[in-house]
């Protein structure tokens, strides 16, 4: 039989009024309070996160979204989401959560209380004639020209060639677009992140973390770059939105014998400090940088101490989360008590 789970959804401060939490009522959603803030969840069975499927997945993703954003309608604007899949097993689990993470949730509230996240698609409204007119390009042209030149010889290896022409030029083309798309808007934005296309016709997948009341100031940048790009683009708005890409919460599970190695490969002592350990990976990483041109180079080490000073970061954010002690312990019941960090996802 599956076992039951939380799953949680997000962060909000309980300043809102009882009649905004009583909205929850009867939707199998409810808030699981602290002092200040309240984690908003559901029931789930455990193996609600089973992904088998590529599917699978995007139903939990569409579920979690509408779910973050039917709360931002109900009046929750100051939500911090969670990111997606977050299940625990208890009630317990949460408060913890909420208790290590209180000054980091709370911090982050602050940041996005008036803010809102606006995700921009923009792609080639014709992109078969962008492609006819980078084959025109003179480079491309003589390369053409070139393999045309023996046509009973051409090998596979000048097609791969001819390719990759094409789409390095067509790489410069869509960033060079995207650079000016961004500029115009950056003025606009408190930050930006911009992701990965999704497919070659795809100019820029992009991010902005704006004022609310910036909101008509930035669709109309929009229609100016419209009107600039004279219908060659499409673009396309998504928002506002919660601020997924800049302000979503994880929870991170430590390993106690990752904790060790790491501590091993930095050379620490039991215990140590974060400005200790910062200089214990910079002297190990001038010893094994591979451009250290001392002799003493060695990439495997090098990325060895790098994955460690990662970790202790992290096991040191998560050890000041739990005690609030600036000296780090890795005695063993001490790393034992300190395995569940709260921080921002990168």
């Amino acid at each position: 039989m599956p076992s039951k789970g939380i799953y949680i959804y997000g962060i909000v401060p309980n300043f809102y009024s009882a009649e905004i939490f009583r909205s929850l009522e009867n939707s199998g959603i409810y808030a699981i309070p602290t002092q200040n803030i309240s984690a908003i969840v559901s029931d789930r069975n455990s193996t609600y996160l089973d992904y088998s499927d590529r599917e699978s997945l995007g139903h939990l993703l569409v579920h979690h979204q509408k779910t973050i954003e039917d709360l931002t309608a109900k009046g929750f604007t100051m939500l911090l989401p969670m990111r997606l899949g977050t299940i625990v097993k208890s009630k317990n689990e949460v408060m913890q959560i909420l208790d290590r993470g209180n000054n980091l949730i709370m911090e982050s509230l602050k940041k996005i209380q008036s803010l809102s996240e606006i995700d921009l698609a923009v792609t080639w409204a014709d992109f078969s004639n962008n492609l006819k007119e980078i084959a025109n390009l003179p480079e491309i042209v003589e390369l053409k020209n070139d393999i045309l030149l023996n046509p009973d010889k051409i090998a596979q290896v000048d097609q791969v060639k001819l390719g990759m022409l094409v789409q390095r030029k067509l790489d410069e083309k869509n960033k060079q677009v995207e650079l000016e798309i961004l500029n115009a808007l950056s003025s606009l934005s408190v930050d930006i992140k911009v992701h990965e296309a999704m497919n070659d016709q795809m100019v820029t997948n992009s991010a902005f973390l704006i004022h609310r009341i910036s909101k008509d100031k930035f669709e109309t940048a929009i229609d100016k770059l419209d009107e600039q790009f004279n219908g060659f683009l499409n673009f396309k708005i998504v928002g506002p939105l919660p601020c997924y890409s800049f302000y979503t919460l994880e929870v991170a599970e430590l390993n106690p014998e990752h904790i060790a190695e790491a501590q091993t490969a930095l050379g620490l002592n039991k215990e140590t400090t974060e400005a200790e350990i910062k200089k214990a990976f910079l002297d190990k990483a001038k010893i094994f940088h591979p451009d250290n041109g001392q002799g003493t180079s060695d990439s495997d080490n090098f990325k060895l101490v790098q994955k460690a000073y990662k970790l202790l970061r992290d096991y040191s954010l998560a050890f000041k989360q739990s005690s609030g002690e600036e000296s780090i312990s890795f005695a063993r019941e001490k790393v034992m008590e300190n395995m569940i960090l709260v921080k921002i996802k990168e």
